[in-house]
C-alpha cells in the first residue's frame, strides 16, 4: 500500500552531556499507509515528540531518511499538503479566530472559505472574538481548525483533545472519522489511549526511542479466546463440561480459537436451552498492550 509517510533508519542523538540513553530515536523504521488513522503511543520520554519534529523538519535527524507524501519535508509544496496541531499551541492573543485562520491560509495559499472550518470545530459564534478571550479548550479547537486549512492530505495531531471537555472529545472523534472517510491520513500522538482506540486503525508503540510494537489495532489487541454472553447463567455443570470460565463482566470465556470446538460448544449449550446473546472475540485494551510492551 502507498505510504503517506515513511522513515528509514531514523536516528536522533541526544546533545552531548544529556544524561541517560544516547539516542532520542534509534534507527526507527516506520511506514504509515495513506488513508489510515495511526496512533503513536508510548510513555513519557519514548521519543514521540522528537519523531514529530523530525517528521516535519522542525529538527534534523542525526541519520536516516524521512519521506512525506512521496516528497521531502523540506519541500514547501509538500508542507502545504500537511496539517499540524502542535502539543503546545502559541496563539497571537490580540487576533480574532478568523484572522488567525486567514494567516494560515495565506501561508498555505489556500482559498477555500474558512468559516466552515470554525463550524466544524464548534466555534462559529466566535469567529470575530479576540483569542485572549478563548478558554484552553477553545484554543485547542481553533488549532484543529488551523490544521484543517487547505484540506491537507496528512494531518499530524499532537495531543489534539488536550483541554477539551468530554463532549468536545466526542466531536473531535467524529471529525477525525470524517477526515478518514475522505481519505485523509491522520497521525495521532496522544496520552489518552482510550481515545486513540476509538479512532485509530493502526498503532505504533515507541519505547526508549525504538518501535517495539506496530500493526493494525485489532491484531495488537487480539487475545486468545471468545467471550460468550447468555440471557441467563448456564448451569455450573455445563460450564465445567465445556471448560467455560466466568468473567468479571458477566460473560464466559471460551479458551482458544478453534472454530470447530467453539461451534460444538455453542451447539451443546443451545441444545440444553441456553440462549446466546453475544459472541465477542477477546481483546486487551491498548493500555494493557502498552504496559506489556514496555514493562
Amino acid at each position: 500500500m502507498d505510504a503517506a509517510l515513511e522513515v528509514v533508519g531514523l536516528t536522533k542523538a541526544w546533545p552531548r552531556g544529556q544524561p541517560g540513553r544516547a539516542f532520542a530515536l534509534d534507527r526507527l523504521d516506520l511506514s504509515v499507509p495513506r488513508g489510515s488513522t495511526y496512533a503513536l503511543v508510548g510513555p513519557n520520554g519514548a521519543g514521540k515528540t522528537t519523531f514529530i519534529k523530525l517528521l516535519l523538519g522542525i529538527a534534523r535527524p542525526t541519520s536516516g531518511t524521512v519521506r512525506l507524501l512521496g516528497g521531502s519535508p523540506d519541500d514547501a509544496r509538500v508542507r502545504a499538503r500537511l496539517g499540524y496541531l502542535p502539543e503546545k499551541l502559541h496563539l497571537p492573543l490580540a487576533w480574532t479566530a478568523l484572522e488567525y485562520l486567514q494567516s494560515i491560509a495565506r501561508l498555505k495559499r489556500a482559498t477555500a472559505p474558512l468559516l466552515p472550518l470554525l463550524e466544524r470545530v464548534g466555534l462559529p459564534a466566535h469567529a470575530h472574538a479576540a483569542l485572549r478571550t478563548f478558554s484552553k479548550g477553545m484554543r485547542q479547537r481553533l488549532g484543529l481548525a488551523a490544521a484543517l486549512v487547505g484540506a491537507p492530505e496528512l494531518l499530524v495531531l499532537d495531543e489534539p483533545t488536550d483541554g477539551i471537555d468530554p463532549l468536545g472529545r466526542v466531536e473531535v472523534r467524529a471529525l477525525l472519522r470524517e477526515e478518514r472517510a475522505k481519505g485523509t491520513t491522520v497521525l495521532l500522538n496522544s496520552h489518552l489511549l482510550a481515545e486513540s482506540e476509538q479512532v485509530c486503525d493502526r498503532v505504533g508503540i515507541l519505547h526508549l526511542g525504538r518501535l517495539v510494537r506496530e500493526g493494525p489495532l485489532e491484531a495488537l489487541t487480539r487475545t486468545a479466546g471468545y467471550c460468550l454472553r447468555f440471557e441467563s447463567p448456564p448451569a455450573p455443570e455445563l460450564l465445567t463440561a465445556h471448560a467455560l470460565t466466568a468473567l468479571d463482566d458477566g460473560g464466559y470465556l471460551f479458551p482458544g480459537d478453534d472454530a470447530r470446538a467453539l461451534n460444538a460448544t455453542l451447539a451443546a449449550l443451545l441444545a440444553k436451552g441456553c440462549t446466546l446473546t453475544a459472541l465477542e472475540p477477546r481483546s486487551a485494551s491498548l493500555e494493557q498492550v502498552l504496559q506489556e510492551a514496555v514493562g
